[in-house]
């Protein structure tokens, strides 16, 4: 719609997880060689933790497209409290058979497959997003299985990312030993003022515009309603470039980002930002 207005080869402001949009902030750049270290070290457990929409999906999915053939991955992302057996849900994860199996049967094939590809010179390594919603049973359960182990080497390894309640529920004392068991863990922090204003730009110049688009003051209020979460930067972001368009600005000011998030509370479904007082006009919009 308005991308050819702007000089945009495709939407810089998207909500879907895409690695090549992502922005290395200092804190994600720290959570990323988190992540690497995990695997180069073969941690048991890695646990990744932040707000909503802060990032931690993107980063998973550029760790997945550098990892090699030799690394056997397993994703579980729709995770719920009833989710019953939780290895299921594993097997389903890596295409092996479960259906018919005693839970007894399928914790020997999960075992022997992990084994086979140990012979294979392959690493195993399973993540669960979304994990705060696993129940404390399935997080034992996930520790049990990383008890599976040929020597010194563990046959499998797992990643956890999650919002701030994952943290929460670790520390919770019938969680001690799983604690201990995390080698690697690391909380992504909101974007700071400065930060935001770098993210906009980092996307429209991937999206192919290298001329200033938003203005200081635009990318400051930006970054304050969406409390430095990129996703709910994308979102104003995305809005103010069609509010933007519809005015034909060449430039998204402060104004069209008042007008957006005035919009948004007086007639927006979440209504998320507070209304403008009755009768207060826009600045530049009389």
């Amino acid at each position: 719609m308005y991308e050819s207005f702007y000089g945009l080869t495709e939407k810089p402001f998207s909500i879907q997880p895409d690695p090549d949009f992502l922005f290395m902030s200092q804190r994600h750049a720290q959570a990323y060689s988190m992540l690497e270290y995990g695997m180069m070290s073969r941690a048991g457990f890695t646990v990744i933790c932040g707000d909503i929409g802060c990032g931690k999906t993107t980063l998973v999915r550029r760790l997945l497209n550098k990892l090699g053939e030799e690394v056997r991955v397993g994703l579980v992302t729709n995770t719920h409290q009833d989710m019953g057996n939780l290895l299921e849900w594993i097997m389903l994860a890596y295409g092996l058979p479960f259906e018919g199996k005693s839970q007894v049967s399928q914790y020997d094939a999960f075992q022997q497959f992990l084994i086979a590809e140990y012979g294979m010179g392959h690493r195993v390594v399973l993540i669960i997003d979304e994990a705060q919603n696993l129940s404390v049973p399935a997080l034992e359960y996930l520790r049990m299985l990383s008890n599976i182990n040929a020597d010194k080497d563990q046959l499998l390894q797992m990643i956890l990312v999650g919002q701030p309640q994952l943290r929460d529920n670790l520390k919770r004392p019938e969680l001690t030993q799983f604690a201990q068991r995390v080698a690697v863990d690391y909380f992504i922090p909101p974007l700071g003022t400065v930060e935001v204003a770098d993210y906009i730009e980092h996307r429209l110049r991937v999206a192919g515009r290298d001329r200033k688009l938003f203005s200081p003051l635009a990318m400051a209020k930006i970054g304050k309603a969406a409390q430095g979460v990129p996703r709910n930067i994308n979102t104003l972001c995305d809005m103010a470039l069609v509010y933007g368009y519809a005015y034909e600005a060449r430039v998204i000011d402060v104004h069209i980002i008042d007008e957006v998030l005035h919009d948004r509370s007086q007639f927006g479904v979440l209504g998320d930002h507070p209304p403008t007082k009755a009768g207060e006009s826009l600045p530049g919009r009389e």
